[in-house]
């Protein structure tokens, strides 16, 4: 009878590991144009400390278009939401132009709740490949109105003018609040709202780069954590880091470190949520490097470095992946930008 027991409780206590490698809730988080010197050099000016530090699966992720050595954002993160290599350019669509579903709208369909949170127009290319289906990126007017074609929970950023100042007249706004959406234009009205739908429009284009956009990133995500949290299914959200991208294409080094301690802080809030939360995995990644950048010189003691670049675009090295919480063992070694989404598809058990 004591064996009996004894085997019963180790087979609990096997149940129970195995069940705790199963996130219910993922957090992607993207920092555009982030590569490993990006990184290094916001540690360097933060003293040789980040919250990054605290991931302990780390990997590679192979960034090449279908057409192109050097991907652009739009396939880059259509790699990353849809699973699929396409055309410099293209949103949510494979190279010959057939709409590919991402791995939000699976989540979605799937009865988990769904957001986005990003530090530029809604309507540019990163979230737009987790929700639209365009054959341009210049599309944004488009792009804009795919948003209407889902039932994603929550998305916060910038972009107003393409849902309220539009070429065919409609105001995109007016049809969201039609579909219980709360409209906020303020970070402070983002605060307030903790249920139901939320619609965070808080610049007519890109939210200001840092510092002037102070907490906006860390503040909206946890906003968008805390209204997402109330579905017991779980929640897939994805963060972007927009403006590391832009700082490199300006070959700035001083605003790459304010852009990545800003992704850093709020990636420390992300991971705070997932410890406390238990059953949340959390990736941190890069649709392509910018830049070319590399630090040939520095002093850790004095916080400097000396900044330099091969291009004012964007180049073709693999960018890093980090992993926590349940299933992150399989975001580890290298892989290519579009094993995300099944792997996901995969963990969370969902029904494709």
């Amino acid at each position: 009878m004591r064996k009996i027991k004894l085997v019963a409780i180790f087979i609990i206590a096997i149940t129970v590991v195995y069940a705790q490698k199963q996130p219910k809730n993922v957090v992607f988080i993207i920092g555009d144009g982030m590569g490993i010197a990006h990184i290094y050099a916001g540690m360097v000016a933060n003293g040789n400390q980040l919250q990054m530090e605290r991931f302990k699966n780390l990997g590679f992720s192979k960034t090449y278009s279908s057409n192109n050595f050097t991907t652009d954002s739009g396939a880059g993160g259509t790699a990353l939401a849809c699973g699929v290599k396409t055309k410099n350019g293209m949103i949510g669509m494979t190279p010959d132009s057939v709409a590919a579903e991402s791995i939000l709208e699976v989540t979605e369909k799937n009865g988990l709740s769904t957001g986005m949170v990003t530090t530029c127009d809604m309507t540019h290319a990163t979230p737009a490949s987790f929700i639209a289906h365009q054959v341009s990126r210049k599309m944004t007017q488009e792009i804009a109105a795919d948003f209407l074609k889902t039932d994603i929970d929550v998305f916060i950023g910038g972009g107003r003018k393409n849902f309220e100042k539009r070429d065919d007249n409609r105001n995109l706004t007016n049809e969201l609040k039609a579909k219980n959406y709360n409209i906020a234009y303020t970070l402070d009205e983002v605060k307030k709202i903790k249920s139901g739908k939320l619609a965070g429009l808080l610049d007519d284009e890109h939210n200001p780069p840092m510092p002037e956009r102070g907490d906006m990133l860390p503040d909206a995500t946890m906003a968008a954590l805390d209204i997402l949290d109330n579905n017991k299914k779980g929640f897939f959200l994805m963060i972007e880091g927009s403006q590391i991208d832009w700082a490199a294409h300006n070959n700035d080094a001083g605003q790459i470190v304010k852009e990545v301690l800003d992704l850093d802080k709020t990636i420390g809030k992300v991971l705070d949520y997932a410890v406390k939360n238990k059953n949340t995995l959390v990736i941190v990644t890069a649709d392509h490097e910018t830049g070319g950048f590399t630090m040939p010189k520095g002093n850790m003691a004095k916080k400097e470095f000396t900044g330099a670049f091969s291009t004012k675009d964007h180049s073709g090295v693999l960018v890093p992946v980090f992993a926590f919480g349940p299933g992150a063992e399989n975001f580890t070694g290298f892989m290519e930008n579009t094993s995300f989404k099944n792997k996901l598809i995969k963990l969370l058990k969902l029904k494709n």
